[in-house]
């Protein structure tokens, strides 16, 4: 079982919530569940809820915690390999493409999530932002490790790509779509290292 930022391995009750939590908000949309029906389907008590997470907010920012750890280790798996940025970059894309193929794929958790809450100064926007702004980033100190040279345009480019893959692979055929996808990260790489100085 992971341990939480506090180092504190989690409590059986609150990692339970948190799993519910997690099947449902990705599953189903966050605003049309409330906490009764993740009390229930987790088997706590009103009281061990509250305990835990004083407000649904807490709970759907754990979510996002949550969602966000785990894809930063995905990456960070594919950074500490010891492979050239190419191929980190495309072993990211990979693991895009594969969280695409997934059963009860249900597009970007982030993306549904800020479609629910539309309001910038609100914590779970700003959680959104957070998590994008770090990958964003990440992208693009991978690029800028090949070619400087309009590395951060290209990190967008690579971000947009990827959006548009998760909101198209659950609309689409999966396979198409990841396939889509990885063919237009390559041609991003390629392109973007021909900048190097020859």
């Amino acid at each position: 079982m992971a341990r939480s930022e506090s180092g504190v391995r989690p409590s059986e009750a609150r990692q339970r919530l948190l799993t519910t939590a997690t099947r449902i908000f990705y599953g189903e949309g966050i605003h049309s569940v409330g906490v009764d029906r993740i009390i229930a389907e987790a088997k706590v008590t009103r009281a061990t809820f509250y305990r835990h997470f004083p407000g649904k907010e807490d709970l759907v920012l754990a979510y996002l915690r949550a969602a966000d750890h785990a894809i930063r280790d995905q990456v960070d798996a594919a950074i500490t390999a010891g492979l050239p940025a190419s191929d980190t970059l495309r072993a990211a894309a990979e693991s895009i493409a594969r969280d695409i193929q997934s059963a009860g794929f249900r597009g970007c958790a982030f993306l549904n999530a800020v479609a629910e809450y539309p309001d910038p100064d609100h914590p779970v926007h700003q959680a959104v932002l957070a998590h994008r702004q770090w990958f964003l980033d990440t992208i693009n100190a991978l690029l800028a490790s090949i070619e400087e040279t309009e590395a951060e345009s290209a990190a967008r480019h690579f971000v947009m790509l990827r959006d548009g893959a998760m909101a198209a692979g659950c609309l689409f055929d999966p396979a198409l779509i990841a396939e889509t996808f990885l063919r237009g990260v390559e041609g991003l790489i390629r392109t973007h290292a021909a900048r190097r100085p020859s």
